[in-house]
């Protein structure tokens, strides 16, 4: 039986926490065509609290050299990894041992160096602080998990979960993880990435003719604009209007001007029923073709799929 090991330690969140113990510590060999699932055991420093977990076997952190597989909840970053558990797992990955991270918990595998070289996903809220701390990790923002052979990752919170199906799908295949999707009631596999759910950062505020043409621009996304009519609106000239937005929006003028169609795109996508050529008239992409090219590259979906995901329901 593969022996599945949930590295914790003091600093590990609950709700990825219960996702790894509700996939691979409740008992379901009626979905496997061998006729077993995992064994299951939670694996944390002495002090840690594990009883919480229903069923679950625990053991200390030496238990993680009998595991096939070892996952690592996702933690909090105020806090250090432990010493103990980073040895482990530094030891594991050199028995061959399949290692898999939870949402933060890249940050565990990036401390242990496991992640050097190689692509990594974690929250995208913490994607940049990954890359700042760990430059040599490829940290993918945009997807929802990695699957680098030995090592795989998960992005944030709830992408643990389409981790962890991967998982039962490359153990136990198609039928048992489609077969616990249902159970769970998710989808088996989702599309898109978590692009699709990041939060677009808000632009800085100005007081001065910039911040008023990109009032501006926002009031008009849906004409037919230009960068030269963005920095006539500013008083600029393209060049100037070209600097002062890398160095104060950090991002060049005709690509925020794109941001901001999307933007535009998804608010109506979320809000209203309109159909997909009426949206794109009102996000100034002009035809329903142009739209879903350009939603799909940036948000990761299309934008029939956004709104099956965001129309919301109060409406």
């Amino acid at each position: 039986m593969h022996t599945i090991a949930l590295a914790l330690d003091e600093h590990s969140m609950l709700y990825e926490t219960a996702i790894a113990a509700e996939v691979f510590g409740v008992d379901r060999p009626n979905l496997s065509p061998r006729g077993e699932w995992y064994d299951f055991v939670v694996c944390a420093p002495a002090g840690v609290e594990t009883g919480w977990l229903p069923s679950a076997r625990v053991g200390t952190l030496s238990a993680l050299r009998e595991a096939d597989t070892i996952v690592v909840a996702s933690t909090d970053l105020e806090g250090e990894p432990d010493p103990a558990l980073l040895a482990e797992l530094r030891a594991a990955a050199s028995r061959g041992t399949r290692i898999a991270s939870l949402c933060t918990g890249a940050f565990v595998l990036a401390a242990a160096g496991l992640l050097d070289g190689r692509p990594a996903a974690t929250h995208w809220m913490h994607a940049a602080e990954l890359s700042r701390l760990h430059p040599t990790i490829d940290v993918k923002d945009n997807v929802l998990y990695v699957d680098d052979g030995q090592i795989l990752t998960s992005a944030g919170k709830t992408a643990s979960l389409d981790l962890c199906l991967h998982l039962v799908h490359l153990d136990h295949g198609a039928g048992a993880s489609n077969g616990l999707a249902r159970m769970l009631v998710v989808p088996s596999h989702r599309s898109g990435g978590q692009k699709q759910f990041v939060v677009a950062p808000a632009d800085p505020v100005m007081d001065d003719r910039l911040g008023e043409a990109l009032e501006w621009v926002r009031a008009h996304v849906d004409e037919p604009l230009t960068v030269e009519d963005m920095a006539s609106r500013a008083a600029l000239s393209s060049r100037q209007l070209a600097r002062r937005m890398i160095a104060e929006v950090g991002i060049a003028p005709l690509a925020w001007i794109h941001n901001q169609r999307i933007l535009r795109a998804q608010d109506l996508l979320e809000r209203t029923d309109a159909g997909i050529e009426e949206v794109a008239a009102r996000c100034g992409m002009g035809t329903a073709t142009t739209l879903r090219r350009h939603f799909q590259r940036s948000v990761g979906v299309s934008p029939t799929a956004y709104r099956a995901a965001f129309l919301r329901t109060e409406r």
